[in-house]
């Protein structure tokens, strides 16, 4: 590995440590590039913007997710035990990798060409095949009405529960932070969108 790639990806893991630490308010260019140990202009030399760096550390969190994703859904359990694996990954990332979650999936601030590497998909794309994933899992369990339709609610239907429960909202409404409330949570939403388990 060159220098100016470790260099890049360094900045890019001082980062990731910053935003599962403190959040996605702690990532300016300035204190990455302090905690990296460069000068404050470093960054600029392999991020054009500082959304291009956000992208990047963004870009990691989907790598791992999705590497996530694949480990519980690897198996020949039916397709309903693997949705609920990944949903339970999918709920259980947000709740272990709040500021990472946060990042990710703020497409309108991150996806752009000047973002995007050369030749690299852009980052809106990281999300299609880990949907590609949801879709097929539920055409496999209801193939009646368009499963790409059921999977996209259901996708948006962990995603909130993900983030209220984060917020507090839903610990509130529920009368705590159970951790089994939200396993049933994620068993309603289930039932919700694929029918009531026999």
């Amino acid at each position: 590995m060159d220098h100016d790639s470790s260099l890049r990806d360094r900045l890019v893991d001082v980062g990731v440590e910053l935003v599962l630490s403190e959040g996605t308010g702690a990532l300016g260019l300035r204190e990455i590039a302090r905690r990296a140990g460069v000068s404050h202009g470093a960054p600029r030399r392999y991020f054009p913007t500082h959304h291009a760096l956000l992208s990047a550390i963004a870009r990691r969190g989907f790598e791992d997710l999705a590497a996530r994703f694949e480990a519980v859904t690897a198996t020949a359990a039916p397709p309903r035990e693997r949705l609920r694996s990944l949903a339970q990954a999918y709920v259980g990332y947000a709740q272990e990798r709040r500021g990472m979650f946060e990042l990710m999936f703020r497409h309108d601030l991150l996806d752009g060409e000047r973002q995007t590497p050369s030749g690299s998909p852009r980052l809106r794309e990281a999300t299609l095949p880990m949907f590609g994933l949801l879709v097929d899992l539920v055409a496999r369990e209801r193939p009646e009405p368009a499963p790409i339709v059921t999977a996209a609610a259901l996708w948006s239907n962990l995603h909130g529960i993900a983030q209220l429960w984060a917020w507090g909202s839903l610990p509130l409404a529920m009368g705590g932070e159970h951790p089994q409330e939200l396993d049933r949570l994620i068993g309603a939403a289930l039932d919700a969108h694929l029918g009531a388990s026999t």
